[in-house]
């Protein structure tokens, strides 16, 4: 099965359209970025920010996603 080129860069762009969506949405949910376990150091002049357990969270909802697919 080949992938028509024209289909491919369609795809890739509705991917960055869906991840356009996604990082305007993520500011307002509550939640993410805020869980305990998520590393945020504020100095001086320095911020650290790295979300770990809002990572984990959503590798493992983005697995289980992909997984349903995979099963249809």
């Amino acid at each position: 099965m080949e992938i028509d080129f024209g289909k491919l860069v369609i795809l890739i762009g509705f991917v960055f359209i869906i991840t356009g969506i996604f990082i305007l949405l993520v500011g307002k949910v509550p939640l993410i970025g805020k869980l305990p376990g998520d590393i945020y150091v504020r100095r001086d002049n320095f911020t650290l920010f790295f979300p770990i357990a809002t990572c984990i969270i959503i590798s493992i909802i983005l697995s289980l996603i992909f997984w349903l697919f995979n099963k249809l």
